[in-house]
C-alpha cells in the first residue's frame, strides 16, 4: 500500500518545527499516493524526515496537523484527544459545577484537534466539523465523546452544513449520531437558556460569552440596559437577575427575538423589564435617544476575510461611535469583536477612533477575550479570536 504523503519544499518545515498546525499550500513540493481531501497524510520535510501527520484539504491550508508523533490517527488517537480535552475542563471547574451544564468541550487548535468543535448542552453533545477531515471521522469521535462522559451524554447532535467547504462533495446533512430525544434547555450559572442546535447559529449559543455574561451581571443594578444584536438574550437575561432597571433587546433576526423573550420568560415570567425589539441595529441606534446607561455591543463577525478587514473597521468605528454618542454620562459600554482576522490592536484602535468621533472622554475598565473552555494554543495565537473592552464613558 502506498503511502499518503505531503512532501514539503526545502526549509518549509520551520512553522512545524513550531508546532503551528497549518501547512499552507505553497509549502508543499509535492503530494503522494493520490490522497482524497479529507484523508490522512503523512508530512515529510525535503529530505524525507518526518514531521507530522494530519488532514489534508483543497484550499491555502492545505493540511491541518493532528499530531506531530509518528502516531496512528486510529480510534484511540481520538479518544485520547477527547479525554484530554474534557480533563482541561474538570481542572478548570467548568465541566463539574452543579449551576452549569454549558461548556465547550473541543475547542479546535486550541485542543489540538484543528477543525472540530463540540459543545455541551447538558446531556447533549453538538458536534461542528469545519474541515473534511473531521467530518470523515465523525463516528468515531462520536464515540469517543461518549466513551469520555459515559452517561453524563445521551445525546450527540452533529451540525456542519454551514462550516463544511461548500465545494466537497460529501453529504453535509445534520442529524443526530447518538439519541434524539433531547430537551433544549441548558443551565449556565444557574440561569436557564433554550438552545437551537436545530436550527440557530454555530452550535446554537455563544458559549463563548459566559464570563462575559458573568461580569455584566455585576455592573447591571438599577441600570437601563440595551442589548444589540442579543441573538438569544443572554447578556439580557444575566442583566435581569443582575438587578437591571430595564433591559432592551434588539436583534434583525425575528427568530432570535422569540428564543430571546422565551429565555427571559424561562427565568423572570412575567417580568415587564425586558422587551425585545426585531430591527436593524444601526436603525435603532440612530433613532434612540439617550435613554441608556448600560450598553452591549456584540455584533456578528464584520470580516471573515482579510480582504474584508478595511470595511468590518469602518463597521466597528461607526457602531461604537453612535453608541458612546448616545450613552447617558457614567455609562458603560460592552463592545466586542468575534472577528479572527481582526486583531487586537486594529479593534482597539477602531473603539478609540469612535471615542474621538464622539467627542466624549472614555476609559477603560476591563480588556475582555474567551473564556478557558476556548483556550488558545500558544503556537497557534490566530485562535485568539474574541475581543472585548469594557468602557466608561463619563
Amino acid at each position: 500500500m502506498i503511502e499518503k504523503a505531503v512532501i514539503l519544499k526545502k526549509g518549509k518545515e520551520e512553522s512545524l518545527q513550531r508546532f503551528h498546525p497549518w501547512i499552507f499550500s505553497g509549502a508543499i513540493q509535492r503530494i503522494e499516493g493520490k490522497p482524497e481531501e479529507g484523508d490522512v497524510v503523512t508530512v515529510f520535510t525535503n529530505d524525507r524526515k518526518f514531521i507530522a501527520r494530519g488532514h489534508v484539504q483543497v484550499g491555502s491550508i492545505a493540511v491541518r496537523v493532528l499530531t506531530f508523533k509518528d502516531e496512528p490517527i486510529d480510534r484511540q488517537f481520538w479518544e485520547r484527544r477527547i479525554a484530554t480535552a474534557y480533563d482541561l475542563r474538570e481542572r478548570t471547574g467548568i465541566s463539574s459545577r452543579e449551576d452549569n451544564t454549558t461548556y465547550r468541550l473541543v475547542h479546535g487548535e486550541g485542543d489540538n484537534l484543528p477543525g472540530l468543535i463540540i459543545d455541551i448542552y447538558g446531556d447533549t453533545a453538538v458536534m461542528q466539523a469545519h474541515s473534511v477531515g473531521m467530518h470523515v471521522n465523525r463516528m468515531d469521535i462520536a464515540e469517543a465523546v461518549k466513551k469520555c462522559l459515559g452517561d453524563k451524554i445521551k445525546n450527540i447532535y452533529y451540525k456542519s452544513d454551514t462550516t463544511l467547504p461548500y465545494k466537497a462533495d460529501i453529504n453535509k446533512d445534520n442529524g443526530y449520531i447518538m439519541g434524539g430525544n433531547a430537551s433544549n434547555i441548558s443551565t449556565e450559572y444557574g440561569l436557564k437558556f433554550h438552545i437551537d442546535w436545530l436550527r440557530g447559529q454555530k452550535t446554537g449559543f455563544f458559549v463563548d460569552q459566559r464570563e462575559n455574561r458573568a461580569l455584566l451581571e455585576k455592573y447591571a443594578k438599577g441600570r437601563k440596559l440595551l442589548n444589540m444584536f442579543c441573538y438569544t438574550g443572554g447578556f439580557s437575561i444575566y442583566a435581569m437577575r443582575g438587578g437591571a432597571e430595564i433591559v432592551h433587546s434588539v436583534d434583525s433576526s425575528s427568530k432570535a427575538i422569540d428564543l430571546t423573550n422565551a429565555n427571559a420568560e424561562l427565568n423572570f415570567p412575567g417580568d415587564t423589564r425586558h422587551t425585545a425589539y426585531a430591527e436593524d441595529a444601526f436603525d435603532y441606534l440612530d433613532r434612540m435617544g439617550n435613554n441608556y446607561n448600560l450598553i452591549i455591543l456584540d455584533p456578528p463577525a464584520f470580516a471573515k476575510h482579510r480582504d474584508s478587514l478595511r470595511n468590518a473597521l469602518i463597521g466597528y468605528r461607526r457602531l461604537n461611535a453612535k453608541a458612546i454618542e448616545k450613552i447617558q454620562p457614567g455609562g458603560i459600554l460592552f463592545t466586542f469583536s468575534c472577528s479572527q482576522v481582526v486583531s487586537k490592536e486594529n479593534f482597539r484602535t477602531a473603539v478609540f477612533t469612535a471615542a474621538a468621533m464622539a467627542k466624549r472622554n472614555v476609559r477603560i475598565l476591563h480588556q475582555l477575550t474567551q473564556p478557558a473552555d476556548h483556550p488558545v494554543s500558544i503556537y497557534h495565537p490566530e485562535g485568539e479570536y474574541l475581543k472585548g473592552l469594557v468602557l466608561y464613558v463619563e
